[in-house]
């Protein structure tokens, strides 16, 4: 009788380890990323964000993170950003060269950096918590699929994809009954600098406009980001139906622009002979690289091409 009473006892803590080991693991993801694979428990409520397009994503997630890098511009944060974080978040220093232990002091039990800003401290950052490195910083759809599914918030991002998509659609629509057969346009991105000016190949503005259908001049298809332009007698590089301008509020960077532009080879670009210069802002288009960047980054397109932007007011049905 004892004999069965202590099999009865040892069946009974047997089941309920196995009971709670398959709960755990019901409540244990595995997320693969660019660097590995991060297992996380339950839904991470302590998050980390290392790179700006990462605190963008969690934000449109309905997130909060307790830690987040300082903005390149606007500093602390971004104003699109700032309103939406805890009066409590800590700032962690830049993103280049984030302050790990302060990190660690956060006690995170999520950490989401990039490849390009974190690859070297990412054995650092698993070890304080499951962390989770973008491929690229400026896929933001990636990001936020990435994000949702660490998160268990899928269906949050699944809704914010579509919603997306359901804007990109309607713009392609529009622009296309708007300019007719001089659409889709060739378009530059280009940044003004102190000392030169950049001509982006690649980065977040390019790839949105990548999925809006504008085209790339033929001479823009090459790997990398771009080109740096030291001399005026390179602006036919630029060259384009239509030119994007963003540059930051600096004496150097006004100065230069001004030099650029008063050159005779200035107007003698098809954008600027047809007044297709658009000056955008330089957070939105180069810095924020999340999808509420990359909606307001939108916003201005609509307002630039000045197309009914309906489905964003919630005015109508998209077109």
């Amino acid at each position: 009788m004892l004999f069965l009473c202590a099999c009865r006892r040892v069946i009974t803590l047997l089941l309920t380890g196995c009971l709670t080991v398959m709960a755990h693991a019901e409540t244990t993801r595995s997320v693969g990323h660019a660097l590995g694979e991060a297992r996380i428990e339950g839904q991470p409520q302590r998050i980390v964000t290392l790179y700006q397009g990462a605190t963008d994503t969690a934000l449109a997630l309905g997130l909060e993170p307790v830690g987040v890098v300082e903005s390149w511009l606007e500093p602390p944060m971004y104003r699109y950003l700032r309103d939406e974080l805890s009066a409590e978040v800590r700032y962690l220093g830049l993103e280049t060269q984030p302050d790990l232990e302060a990190v660690a002091g956060l006690a995170p039990d999520l950490i989401v950096g990039a490849r390009y800003r974190h690859a070297g401290v990412y054995p650092l950052l698993s070890r304080i918590a499951p962390t989770l490195i973008a491929d690229s910083a400026h896929d933001f759809e990636t990001m936020l699929e990435l994000m949702g599914e660490a998160t268990g918030r899928e269906a949050e991002a699944r809704a914010l994809l579509a919603g997306w998509r359901v804007r990109v659609a309607d713009f392609r629509c529009r622009v296309e009954a708007r300019l007719g057969d001089a659409w889709p346009q060739r378009v530059s991105v280009v940044s003004f600098r102190g000392d030169h000016v950049r001509l982006y190949y690649d980065g977040f503005a390019r790839s949105v406009l990548d999925q809006l259908g504008f085209l790339r001049p033929a001479g823009q298809q090459g790997s990398g980001w771009g080109i740096k332009l030291v001399s005026r007698e390179t602006l036919p590089a630029l060259d384009a139906d239509a030119i994007f301008v963003f540059m930051r509020d600096d004496a150097a960077v006004a100065e230069l622009h001004r030099e650029w532009t008063a050159h005779p080879l200035w107007h003698r670009l098809e954008a600027v002979e047809r007044e297709r210069v658009y000056y955008v802002d330089p957070v939105i288009w180069s810095m924020g690289a999340g999808i509420l960047a990359a909606h307001r980054l939108l916003d201005e397109l609509y307002d630039h091409y000045e197309l009914d932007d309906s489905v964003r007011q919630g005015e109508g049905a998209p077109c």
